[in-house]
């Protein structure tokens, strides 16, 4: 378990691997904060000496994220994606946000640095004046911008995992303030979540993806929310115990329905998505298995003892100013010697390239042609030729039409193929590049003609 949370890391201690950057998100990037932040708080052996330790890579976590806070759009908030060439680089999403808010309500509860607690009051105040929050305190999923403007209104799909980080965050913030302000969040977010993920409809207390359970359309992330709400509704009752008596039931009920449709051998069980229907819906996938798994071990929160801090017990090493540093070099590659074949193949495909363009080009740039058809578009009315042809306004058409199609129009056989292909690529090419009056200014300077009619 140690390896594997060292070992995407990054040169910088921040879960920004080089490996990773060009698909990672926020979101991304939060989860494996949590990972390392739940293993300083549940006392999980720390690495040796000289590698990176759970705190710090938490807080290099935080560290970043919150240089990306970005008050340019919407005012505030992160991106979902800190990679501007993601789909997602101009969305702020509750999730980013979310987590980056439960990330600093952590930090400061396990450091008692209220810095950490500032920035989880910035963060839930911007969410909850922007689109993604409404005053019954739901939690929708994103919002695009643009550089001078920001929607004004979010997708009304909810998902479980949105308002679960937000329950947390509530949850560990009122567990270090024993503020009242932050129970009441807390159990607005929690009267929501029995409106919207236990439906009467469906049980009343068995947990359900509403938006996309019914209709068969949970994609692979999807598949997996659950599990998030289920370990932060139980993390919630250890915090603020005044939750218990509201969400234990979920808990306990939502396990039993989803062991129900858990099937196959003790050692080999596949699990369905659905823990609202009485038997095993036919779906596989690892996210059903650990939404699964996490909701029957959420009902042993009674067993252990709650996340420690640096004051109850907490012993990891922290940083904080760890995660920043310079950006990490280009990763080398390895490159096989060049042969001599290689190099005669590169010379015969330079050589080749240049022909190819040499050839393009002489077939592109025919001037008499070029001239041939400005000059009839020159004279306007006056037109009398067009490059051996009739009149194209006899034709039915008009002085703009192409030659190419001119000589198709009038079954003319005195025009040579190429002849005619190369009036279509010249004028077409200085049509795109050229606006008219540079084209007509081109063809008399060439020709030396006098400019005729407007």
């Amino acid at each position: 378990m140690t390896q594997a949370l060292l070992f995407q890391t990054g040169p910088d201690g921040n879960y920004e691997p080089q490996n990773q950057t060009s698909v990672e998100g926020n979101d991304d990037q939060a989860f494996w904060g949590f990972a390392v932040m739940s293993a300083a708080e549940f006392g999980f052996p720390n690495p040796p000496p000289g590698d990176y330790q759970w705190l710090e890579l938490a807080q290099a976590v935080f560290n970043r994220q919150a240089e990306r806070w970005d008050t340019a759009h919407c005012d505030g908030g992160l991106r979902w994606q800190f990679n501007a060439l993601n789909n997602g680089w101009m969305t702020k999403n509750s999730i980013s946000n979310g987590c980056f808010f439960q990330l600093a309500a952590r930090l400061a509860r396990y450091t008692a640095n209220d810095t950490y607690a500032y920035w989880a009051n910035v963060t839930y105040d911007w969410m909850s004046s922007s689109p993604l929050m409404n005053a019954d305190y739901s939690v929708f999923d994103s919002i695009g911008f643009t550089d001078t403007t920001c929607d004004t209104e979010a997708g009304q799909i909810q998902w479980t995992y949105n308002i679960g980080t937000m329950i947390a965050g509530c949850a560990y913030m009122y567990n270090y303030t024993q503020d009242t302000i932050w129970a009441q969040r807390l159990q607005g977010f929690l009267n929501h979540t029995q409106s919207v993920f236990f439906q009467a409809q469906y049980g009343g207390k068995t947990m359900v993806e509403y938006a996309c359970e019914p209709l068969n359309t949970c994609n692979a992330d999807q598949r997996s929310f659950k599990a998030y709400l289920a370990r932060w509704l139980a993390a919630a009752i250890q915090l603020a115990p005044f939750t218990a008596t509201q969400i234990t039931p979920w808990l306990q009920t939502s396990a039993l329905a989803a062991a129900r449709v858990c099937t196959g051998s003790a050692n080999d069980p596949s699990c369905g998505r659905k823990w609202y229907v009485p038997t095993n819906d036919g779906s596989q996938d690892v996210g059903n298995q650990l939404a699964a798994m996490s909701v029957v071990q959420s009902n042993l929160i009674y067993t252990v003892a709650p996340p420690y801090s640096a004051a109850t017990g907490g012993n990891s090493t922290g940083d904080p100013g760890a995660g920043s540093g310079a950006p990490p070099p280009l990763p080398e590659v390895d490159r096989a010697p060049l042969t001599e074949a290689d190099r005669a193949a590169a010379w015969f495909l330079t050589v080749l390239v240049m022909l190819a363009m040499v050839g393009f080009g002489w077939f592109l740039l025919s001037e008499k042609d070029l001239e041939d058809w400005y000059v009839a578009r020159l004279h306007g009315e006056e037109i009398r030729h067009w490059i051996g042809l009739p009149n194209p306004l006899s034709l039915g058409l008009n002085q703009s039409t192409p030659p190419f199609l001119a000589a198709t129009a009038s079954g003319a056989s005195e025009l040579p193929t190429w002849r005619t292909l190369s009036l279509f690529f010249s004028t077409t090419l200085d049509r795109l590049v050229c606006t008219p009056r540079l084209r007509a200014r081109r063809i008399i300077r060439r020709s030396g003609m006098q400019r005729v009619g407007r």
